[in-house]
């Protein structure tokens, strides 16, 4: 096995898939939950670990099917895939660093007037309060993670308790039919690699992802949802650009 190759492609796929929880719906979605919910943090995480597996699992079953296609394009063309696939990775990284370079960073990102919503209601779980202090405080509490959802990508999250099974279902769903994109072309470079490659890639997206979605959703539970993780998310599409771009030089000059 090429090693050089095996080594820029797993650095470039964790990355990607690191990066990429970084979009408010992998992290932002369990943490209010987990607290409407009541759930304690271990539940939270234990969850939220699930839900990045689910994620993994469908990205990977689409692997597959690029993984197939690659190989049988790579049998029919021999020495010339390295730039066939070299060529496809550079195009999706022009592709990545222009809607990131046209102010479209990540295609879910909604700016303020696109969720209207009421900031004078205030609700406990489905309860009104009197007393200006306990409703004052509720609010800040809510305004702000309204705030996180206008500001980032519109998800739903329960205002009041449901079960755990709706709950926990509802938010499994939510990511796994929700593939990392950004990841496939990840598996276009490691077509030359064979299975062992696939496996590799795959095992680096299941790390990746669940230590990403671990981490930010252990920050916002610990108070430190005030980090700037908009940022990561607003140039998501410029990393992901400059990753695939660099990768695909690397496929060309290793494999020539």
């Amino acid at each position: 096995m090429n090693q050089p190759l095996l080594l820029s492609i797993l650095a470039a796929g964790f990355t990607v898939a690191f990066f990429h929880t970084a979009i408010p719906t992998h992290w932002l979605p369990f943490a209010l939950t987990g607290r409407a919910q009541g759930w304690s943090r271990g539940k939270t995480l234990t969850i939220t670990g699930l839900a990045a597996l689910g994620h993994t699992a469908f990205t990977t079953v689409l692997g597959v099917i690029v993984a197939f296609l690659g190989m049988a394009v790579d049998y029919w063309t021999g020495q010339v895939f390295p730039w066939i696939a070299g060529g496809l990775l550079f195009a999706v990284g022009v592709f990545f660093l222009i809607r990131q370079a046209t102010g479209h960073g990540h295609a879910h990102f909604l700016h303020r007037h696109d969720h209207p919503h009421d900031h004078g209601h205030v609700h406990d779980h489905g309860h009104v309060h009197d007393g200006h202090d306990h409703a004052h405080h509720h609010h800040d509490h809510h305004h702000h993670a309204e705030e996180l959802l206008v500001e980032s990508e519109a998800v739903a999250v329960p205002t009041h308790k449901v079960s755990d099974r709706a709950a926990i279902v509802s938010l499994l769903a939510l990511l796994t039919f929700s593939p990392c994109e950004g990841f496939l072309p990840i598996y276009v470079s490691a077509v030359r690699l064979g299975w062992a490659g696939f496996l590799f890639s795959s095992l680096v997206l299941a790390v990746a992802t669940t230590m990403g979605m671990l981490i930010f959703t252990a920050i916002t539970l610990s108070g430190l949802h005030r980090i700037n993780l908009k940022l990561i998310e607003k140039y998501e599409s410029g990393i992901l650009g400059a990753v695939l771009c660099l990768l695909a030089l690397v496929i060309v000059f290793v494999e020539s």
